[in-house]
């Protein structure tokens, strides 16, 4: 397996995770013609967009990269219809009133996906948002907005809530402690480490 990450709005991380010719791309918030170049140059077939929760940011590109590839969107079933309310997406809070389409996959806690080699299991980890997932591959996780280093994601945003992210942490921790983490925003970590240091982790 192998990783590239493009950044998008707000320093979003967008993840190519591929294997051989195929692979997944998690969180479109990169611009697509971006994607499109590493797509092009490795020779790739996508065959899901994974959504770990369908926020402006991380989404912004969605449309556009679904065309260009051919891939899947996956979103969790908790955010159906939210793809295209302006304010389940976040679009209004940087001021725009967009509605993109709806996802052709939904999914839910401990759902598998297959692409090549790779074994690609869903952890639903709502929080941050009410359908915010984890994506575990091998020994990878893609953490979304649930878990960054050294901090967590915030609750705050409309259907954040506090008590189900601390649930979500609690399972993550449970994880071994060698798993990279790579969040929705800023550089990688250990569950390890989190579980040791983060100072949201009580």
């Amino acid at each position: 397996m192998q990783i590239k990450r493009l950044t998008g709005l707000v320093e979003s991380n967008c993840f190519i995770v591929f294997s051989g010719k195929n692979g997944i791309i998690i969180d479109p918030g990169a611009p697509a013609d971006e994607i499109g170049q590493v797509i092009e140059k490795l020779e790739l077939q996508i065959d899901y967009i994974i959504l770990t929760h369908v926020h402006y940011d991380h989404v912004l590109y969605v449309d556009e990269v679904r065309k260009l590839t051919g891939g899947k969107v996956a979103v969790h079933e908790a955010e159906k219809g939210y793809l295209g309310n302006p304010f389940f997406n976040g679009s209004i809070l940087f001021g725009r009133d967009k509605a993109f389409n709806e996802a052709d996959i939904f999914l839910k806690d401990g759902d598998i996906l297959s692409v090549n080699d790779m074994k690609i299991e869903i952890i639903h980890t709502p929080g941050h948002t009410p359908g915010s997932i984890c994506i575990k591959v091998g020994s990878s996780l893609f953490s979304g907005d649930t878990l960054f280093r050294m901090s967590v994601g915030r609750t705050d945003l409309g259907n954040g809530d506090p008590l189900e992210l601390a649930k979500s942490l609690d399972k993550l921790m449970e994880l071994d402690g060698d798993v990279t983490v790579y969040p929705g925003h800023g550089s990688y970590t250990t569950i390890g480490l989190e579980r040791d240091e983060n100072p949201f982790m009580v």
